[in-house]
């Protein structure tokens, strides 16, 4: 019976390579004023959703970030790109000993917006630097077929909430604010 189940459910492998997941960084300090708000792009992930097609019962998404592929994405000097991503790798992000960041949810609803297109609501935990934050809440716009999965939206952070000190960069003229923007358009692909 459980195996009868499994194979109803529609599984879909995130793909990284066709997707876009970005991290916005506020500037506070001397630069804040003009505009040097870090944008990170995360470059390596993984995952998988699944769910009983029409109905979204049993919705399921595991999302697992490899910490070290995040890149300063803006236009930056060089020289400030490489303390920037080697101060989050360091000191933000410790990723020699939390080499991951993960997202696990079976709390999904959805709602109908039109033809394959429905509005998201994902309750899961989120694993940063080590900490889990649980019951945090991420809303998206899904669009799905039977051959891919598409969701699009945004949600906000605190470094804090993960133990994660705030830092500052560019000898110590840009300070990066608490708060961060987490973008994404996240694609996957029938399995």
């Amino acid at each position: 019976m459980a195996s009868e189940l499994e194979s109803a459910l529609a599984h879909y492998r995130l793909v990284a390579e066709e997707s876009t997941f970005t991290v916005q960084a506020f500037a506070g300090g001397l630069f804040s004023a003009f505009g040097h708000d870090p944008v990170i792009s995360v470059r390596s992930f993984s995952g998988t959703a699944r769910f009983m097609p029409d109905t979204f019962e049993k919705a399921e998404l595991h999302l697992s970030i490899d910490a070290s592929s995040l890149v300063v994405a803006n236009e930056v000097k060089e020289k400030d790109r490489l303390e920037i991503e080697n101060t989050m790798r360091r000191d933000v992000l410790d990723v020699q000993t939390y080499p991951e960041i993960k997202f696990d949810s079976s709390n999904v609803a959805l709602s109908r917006l039109g033809a394959g297109r429905y509005r998201a609501r994902l309750i899961g935990d989120l694993t940063i630097h080590g900490v889990t934050q649980r019951n945090v809440w991420i809303t998206a716009e899904v669009t799905i077929s039977p051959e891919m999965l598409r969701a699009k939206g945004e949600y906000q952070l605190r470094q804090t909430d993960f133990k994660i000190k705030p830092v500052s960069v560019a000898g110590g003229t840009l300070k990066i604010k608490n708060e961060l923007k987490c973008s994404f358009d996240v694609c996957g692909k029938a399995s």
